[in-house]
């Protein structure tokens, strides 16, 4: 018997009811204002963090808030009485000082009505390294609902519990397993998902210059850190929104496990990207990581990093960490 070919998927550059995936290139304000009211169950993003890449232009704070703050008054409108906006930010530094983005946003969402479920970090490995403060290797999602009647489907996105044989130790259940089978909560640290705890590494990386994910686009949304946010805030069919799609991670992710897409993005080489992406994937030939996949697993036949000689006559009295003092 044949097997049935692969199709691509259209993408659409305006939004429609009987699309799966919408792409159009634009200003984000602008194409928000089109779209119907209460139709997207979550809004999922990553907003320039006005640190004046490539595609951005450095202002203000107070003035990059406010034109952001007008995006999201139109983001509230957009979203379901049921549904979420996960908005993730990081920091940016202005004069040597670590300016946090996620606080400044915390106002313009509750000045809109909406609340905060949790303040959820997610942490990477890799990063910039700094000289004069501690390297930064962590950013901040925003998890946000409309209402206190929202979608949160925990099962989909349990990790591997640590000790999946524990029991309670006293009550009326005591000898009983306290654990659920399908794993656990994830917690609002996103970082370990252990099944190994002493061997694999288990993260969800940033898009660096290894991961199979990796495009131009300077500051990319890994595919599995939406699909987290997708597979617990949504159900099968809902619209999933990025204003600042990028090169369409969030417009994957919901594809990717049969929800629908739309996304804008101003940057014409961004949209060429994103829609070779969608492609790809509706075909089977995208690269991207496993959701929940370990980032590292020692094969046993690494090689060992030598400590450089010339380190050796440094002086390490000083280090509580390297002269075997800390205890």
């Amino acid at each position: 018997m044949k097997r049935r070919q692969r199709r691509t998927v259209r993408i659409a550059s305006e939004f429609a009811r009987k699309e799966r995936a919408v792409l159009h290139q634009g200003d984000a304000y602008s194409f928000v204002r089109t779209l119907p009211s209460k139709f997207a169950s979550l809004i999922v993003t990553s907003p320039p963090y006005n640190v004046g890449k490539s595609y951005e232009k450095r202002r203000p704070l107070e003035e990059y808030l406010q034109d952001h703050g007008s995006v999201i008054e139109e983001l509230v409108r957009v979203l379901k009485d049921d549904g979420s906006i996960c908005w993730q930010v990081g920091n940016y530094a202005k004069n040597g000082e670590v300016i946090p983005l996620d606080i400044h946003f915390y106002g313009e969402f509750k000045r809109r009505g909406l609340k905060l479920r949790n303040r959820i970090v997610w942490q990477f490995g890799h990063g910039l390294h700094a000289s004069r403060r501690f390297s930064g290797r962590y950013e901040t999602i925003l998890w946000f609902t409309k209402t206190d009647e929202y979608v949160f489907n925990i099962d989909p996105v349990r990790v591997p519990a640590k000790y999946p044989g524990k029991t309670y130790h006293k009550g009326p259940r005591k000898g009983e397993l306290s654990g659920n089978r399908l794993g656990k909560n994830p917690s609002d640290v996103w970082k370990v998902l252990s099944k190994d705890w002493h061997s694999a590494v288990w993260d969800i990386p940033n898009v660096k210059a290894n991961h199979p994910e990796k495009t131009v686009h300077p500051c990319q949304f890994p595919i599995e850190l939406v699909e987290r946010c997708v597979l617990a805030l949504t159900k099968k069919g809902d619209w999933v929104l990025d204003p600042y799609a990028g090169t369409g991670s969030s417009l994957i992710a919901a594809l990717k496990n049969r929800r629908k897409g739309v996304g804008c993005e101003k940057e014409k080489e961004y949209v060429t990207l994103a829609k070779n992406r969608i492609k790809q994937l509706t075909v089977g030939k995208l690269k991207m990581r496993r959701l929940g996949a370990p980032v590292y697993e020692p094969s046993g036949r690494e090689k060992v990093a030598q400590y450089p000689s010339a380190w050796s006559r440094r002086p390490i009295r000083d280090n509580p960490y390297r002269s075997g003092r800390l205890q």
